[in-house]
């Protein structure tokens, strides 16, 4: 019985994965879908993390979808509305129903004869191996492991009698109420679970070996809240977001720039936001430039207020051991903790860990360079999707799903079956796609895709330069085209075709 075949299949259901069916949907809405995801649930990362205060570290009318405006005031949203969001876009576009779930991809293998992925998926729930062939492929898997989290060795841990947590693994019976908890970090989870446990932790301690740049946000952008008493939706959430995505790309550029300028105006909003005579040095000056990590954002400056009410505290120091009772510091010091909570960061894994292989020869995702971002050298009809690490992730995907949009729409015109990424001859860029210096990238940045020298092997992390190449820009340069052995495949939903030649 010959596997089950879709046009367009899509590896999970998150908010890149929707995204990209529901743009298909409303492109191609004569092409067959399918959304395959490991979890049970829509909505990825925004159903995976369950802790206190889970919210987004991205502008709403950013990180929401471009054809599905976000509604509210808010700019920055919790968790459970972003995954409402989310699951609401898929019911509103009917992708929902196209969802098959607890189905993991282990592997995908390209035919050229054939022009077809074939695809592997073991189901969860039952053991059950799935197959299924399509003419593109697209991974919206995100880049970390979903099933593990990332904890350094911790010395004398097996000691220690309380609670410890992981925050991608949230135990949903856990109280904090009256108890003394520390949070180990000092990145976005950190600044987010501090403020949201004080509110009723008995003491909240934010332990950190080194500090992060930390700056205060409205949670209610001001210019969404004077437009959407004059003027419509569909007119306000453009204009919010490209003011959002335009001061964000400023703002990092600036970093780059004149990263002196922009570390004094980061600490000096720090120094006003908590009392006379506070560490400010020691605990918010990072030794590293600004953006070379991510920035920590926080509403309404609510880590700051906590810390100035007494609710929480930071503390810098290294781990010497675990004790029975809490941490002893390297500066021997001790802190009493009921509940440590390790947010020590993520796992990386590129497009879910699936063991790609073309004509039987296996893909070195590690080696692989990256095309507009999105595809992989010499690897047809795949594309992948990895969000901005200085803006939005959704800016970027939604471009991406766009642009695969494109792709098909000139295969169709075309009558072409194949599109292939050709990296021009040429010395093998090694240069790494997430130009970030955070613990959670350089861990596991062999295994990742790596970037080229120039466009279109380049990433810019510009979204109103990806804009115009992405939307606008050449879908044929450094791309090889062509028909399978046997003719034309379905990429339209019809039978076979003869097909023409190559077309460059």
């Amino acid at each position: 019985m010959p596997a089950e075949h879709v046009d367009v299949l899509i590896v999970g259901a998150g908010l890149a994965g929707v995204g990209a069916a529901c743009r298909l949907r409303q492109r191609h809405p004569h092409r067959t879908v399918a959304v395959l995801e490991a979890r049970g649930a829509i909505g990825g990362t925004w159903d995976q993390f369950r802790y206190p205060g889970v919210r987004s570290d991205s502008d709403m009318f950013t990180l929401g979808y471009g054809f599905r405006p976000w509604r509210r005031a808010e700019a920055i949203a919790d968790g459970p509305s972003i995954r409402e969001y989310i699951r609401d876009t898929a019911r509103e576009f009917g992708i929902d129903e196209r969802i098959r779930f607890h189905h993991r991809v282990v592997s995908a293998s390209w035919s050229s004869d054939r022009a077809l992925w074939t695809v592997t998926a073991v189901r969860a729930d039952t053991g059950e191996q799935v197959t299924l062939t399509c003419s593109l492929l697209h991974v919206c898997s995100g880049y970390y492991r979903y099933d593990e989290g990332y904890t350094p060795q911790l010395p004398g841990v097996d000691r220690y009698r309380g609670t410890l947590v992981h925050p991608q693994h949230w135990p949903e019976d856990l109280e904090h109420r009256g108890r003394r908890v520390v949070v180990i970090g000092s990145g976005a989870t950190a600044v987010t679970l501090v403020p949201a446990m004080s509110a009723d932790a008995a003491h909240v301690t934010m332990l950190q070996r080194s500090p992060s740049y930390v700056m205060a946000l409205p949670s209610v952008d001001p210019l969404a809240r004077l437009l959407k008493r004059l003027l419509p939706d569909r007119v306000t959430f453009p204009v919010v977001r490209w003011k959002n995505a335009l001061s964000m790309g400023l703002f990092f550029r600036l970093s780059r720039r004149a990263p002196g300028l922009v570390r004094r105006l980061i600490e000096r909003g720090v120094r006003s936001a908590l009392p006379d005579g506070f560490d400010v040095d020691r605990h918010f000056s990072p030794e590293y430039r600004p953006w070379d990590q991510r920035l920590c954002f926080v509403p309404d400056g609510d880590l700051f207020r906590a810390l100035r009410r007494g609710a929480a505290s930071v503390v810098t120091d290294t781990i010497d051991t675990f004790t029975p009772d809490g941490i002893r510091l390297g500066s021997g010091a001790e802190l009493a903790a009921d509940i440590v909570v390790t947010a020590t960061g993520l796992n990386l894994l590129a497009i879910g860990g699936i063991a790609l292989d073309v004509d039987g020869e296996p893909v070195d995702v590690g080696r692989a360079v990256t095309y507009k971002g999105m595809m992989l050298d010499g690897v047809p009809n795949f594309a992948m999707t990895i969000g901005y690490t200085n803006a939005s992730w959704t800016l970027k995907a939604d471009l991406v799903a766009e642009y695969v949009c494109r792709l098909l729409t000139h295969l169709d015109e075309h009558r072409l079956d194949r599109a292939t990424p050709v990296l021009p001859p040429g010395d093998r860029p090694e240069q790494p796609l997430i130009d970030l210096q955070a613990g959670y990238v350089l861990r596991s940045i062999d295994r990742m895709p790596k970037q080229g020298h120039a466009a279109p092997w380049r990433l810019h992390q510009n979204y109103v330069r990806d804009a115009l190449e992405l939307r606008h820009g050449s879908v044929t340069r450094d791309m090889d085209f062509g028909v399978a052995a046997g003719g034309r495949q379905s990429l339209t939903g019809g039978g076979s075709e003869s097909g023409g030649g190559a077309d460059r």
